[in-house]
């Protein structure tokens, strides 16, 4: 859905130039000072390295060849200030630059998550969230180290190298150019090199983010990993997944690493030729050595620079590679974003209509068609149906998990495309059929439901969860750590937290998606006692299987194949002979389970159809 929605214009996402100017847009102006800074010290840093070369010249013919023991002191005393201002300056440059990056980092976590947060959950039905934390884990660095490339090159490197290249210009021109016909063979392989890299480096992404999500959903699923014995499989299909991560790792490091024998070997060639040519003047021309070791001095120090500018390319192609996979989330538009005049939700009893619904997930059959009914406010109503009916899609419309295709949803005759989501479920309540716990303490995951709650109002919706005194037989009471997703409760309990938590919210609607499906006969007749309490006064829709859950309905509607099927009270319903609750009240009787009832029922209801119509 959202992935394809993706902006295009903003930038050629194959252009290094394109997506460094991005970065510099949107971070340059904010640590301006910051960079100054380091640029400063960037630029003492290549001075002062050139300024090492320069006295060369002064330090062989002074001290050596003229012998002048007061110039000595003068040409050293430069030398060590030179050093102890060069130290002063990486130190100071290596500080800013470290602490605009770190900053940068957790800048583009901060905006990652809140865009994340913004994206409508077909967005995270799509895509695997342990992929996607891992992904972002791995390339969330690219944009800090894009500009820190881009600014140590620039501000140290290339003014080193141009410094030097001065200092080689101004002790012998001829010679200098000599020095630097080595370059354009060595920008065209590194052009090659780079061009190669920049799709290894996304493959190997791709695959470590693979790796590191298929081990997080391991150790989350690990007792269904022991209960069934997949141990092995998954072994075979970590090898898999390791080796071809591996393989492109090391294809990366046969590229990045191709451009050490070529420089060298470049490097080699114009060093040992300046090495011939300045002897020969020496030896035949009584040319005096001095200029000839500043110029070797410098030939020597630039050789570091201009080592790194050469692999520069090399280097930011990987870190644009990482920078553009964020940008990809980035740049993905939120399909459910509030209307241009949306209004906050005004909800006087929480009357809740859906009028001629029809709902499809993106390219998929149809999963609601034409569905219409009525949630009276302040009353319950059930929804009941065989698997894949689409009840839970209705609980997930009410909140815009999603939105409708056709038709409209109205709460108290307000259509709710045209209100704020967050009006909007703030006068919701919610608990999954999968009870969901955060990190954090018993108390924390309790107050989320509405995190201006009192210690006295959580132990109150605790009390009517009936989880107060399951609560209180922990190590440290409510302040006891919940453990990974509750890890360390039954799933009883953690339903019970979770029923806690949509207590505490106090909303006037109340959503139930099979919310006692996870708790044992006791513990459903507990929390069934409490949600009796809880519905007082407000609008519940509830989507349940157990007969003593539906028969207390005020309403019912019965879903089949995404439509309703038929609708009432469970009296009304029951007497029915043909329809579809009758069969489902008259399996359960003969004690099949509620779903097996319901499954036998709907296939009963097909069966009947058909054959009236073959007669």
């Amino acid at each position: 859905m959202e992935q394809k929605r993706a902006k295009k214009t903003r930038l050629d996402p194959d252009t290094v130039l394109g997506m460094l100017k991005r970065i510099l847009a949107e971070n340059g102006k904010d640590y301006v000072g910051t960079y100054a800074v380091a640029i400063v010290c960037l630029v003492i840093v290549a001075l002062t390295t050139a300024f090492t070369a320069w006295i060369m010249e002064a330090v062989v013919n002074e001290a050596f060849a003229n012998q002048r023991a007061d110039v000595v002191w003068l040409i050293c005393g430069s030398i060590l200030a030179a050093f102890i201002l060069r130290g002063l300056a990486s130190y100071g440059q290596a500080v800013a630059l470290a602490q605009v990056g770190n900053n940068i980092v957790a800048r583009y976590q901060k905006r990652l998550f809140d865009h994340l947060m913004a994206l409508s959950v077909g967005f995270f039905s799509d895509m695997r969230s342990a992929q996607i934390a891992a992904q972002i884990s791995q390339n969330v660095t690219g944009i800090r180290d894009v500009l820190n490339l881009t600014i140590t090159s620039l501000a140290r490197d290339l003014l080193t190298l141009v410094a030097l290249i001065g200092v080689m210009i101004s002790k012998d021109a001829l010679l200098t150019l000599v020095v630097f016909a080595v370059a354009p063979p060595l920008l065209i392989a590194l052009r090659y090199i780079s061009k190669r890299l920049r799709s290894a480096t996304r493959e190997s992404v791709e695959l470590n983010s693979h790796v590191l999500g298929a081990m997080q959903e391991t150790v989350q699923g690990v007792t269904i990993v022991k209960a069934f014995t997949m141990e092995e499989q998954l072994r075979a299909k970590m090898r898999v997944l390791i080796d071809a991560a591996e393989g492109r790792a090391n294809r990366i490091v046969r590229l990045t690493e191709r451009t050490s024998p070529l420089t060298e070997t470049l490097a080699g060639i114009a060093i040992s030729g300046v090495l011939a040519y300045a002897a020969f003047r020496s030896i035949y021309g009584g040319v005096l050595p001095g200029a000839f070791f500043a110029f070797v001095t410098a030939l020597l120090l630039a050789y570091e620079p201009a080592k790194r500018l050469a692999r520069l390319q090399v280097n930011l192609e990987r870190a644009i590679v990482n920078a553009r996979m964020i940008y990809e989330i980035l740049d993905i538009v939120p399909t459910q974003a509030d209307a241009p005049n949306a209004v906050p939700l005004k909800v006087e009893g929480g009357r809740v209509v859906f009028d001629a619904v029809d709902f499809a997930y993106t390219e998929g059959e149809p999963i609601l068609t034409d569905v219409s009914f009525t949630a009276e406010a302040g009353r319950t109503t059930a929804l009941v149906g065989p698997s894949g009916a689409g009840k839970s899609t209705v609980i997930g419309l009410i909140p815009r998990f999603h939105d409708p295709e056709r038709g409209r949803i109205l709460i108290d005759g307000q259509d709710i495309a045209a209100v704020t989501k967050n009006s909007l479920r703030a006068a919701i309540a919610y608990v999954s059929q999968q009870p969901y716990l955060f990190e954090g303490t018993i108390r924390d995951n309790i107050r989320y439901g509405r995190p201006d709650a009192t210690d006295a109002e959580i132990e109150a919706a605790a009390h009517q969860a009936h989880a107060h005194a399951f609560i209180l037989s922990q190590p440290q009471g409510y302040d006891t750590p919940v453990g990974e997703n509750g890890i360390t409760l039954s799933g009883g309990q953690r339903q019970r937290l979770s029923i806690a938590r949509a207590l505490v919210r106090n909303a006037p609607i109340l959503l139930l998606d099979e919310a006692t499906s996870a708790l044992d006969t006791e513990s459903e007749a507990l929390v069934q006692s409490a949600l009796e309490t809880a519905m007082e006064g407000r609008t519940v829709i509830v989507i349940a299987h157990r007969l003593s859950t539906i028969a207390r309905a005020d309403k019912i509607i019965v879903m089949q194949n995404g439509r309703v099927a038929e609708e009432g009270r469970h009296e009304e319903l029951a007497r029915r002979e043909e329809g579809l609750y009758a069969r489902f009240h008259r399996m359960q009787a003969l004690g099949l389970d509620s779903d097996a009832a319901l499954e036998a029922a709907a296939e009963t209801g097909d069966t009947e159809r058909k054959g009236k119509s073959a007669s």
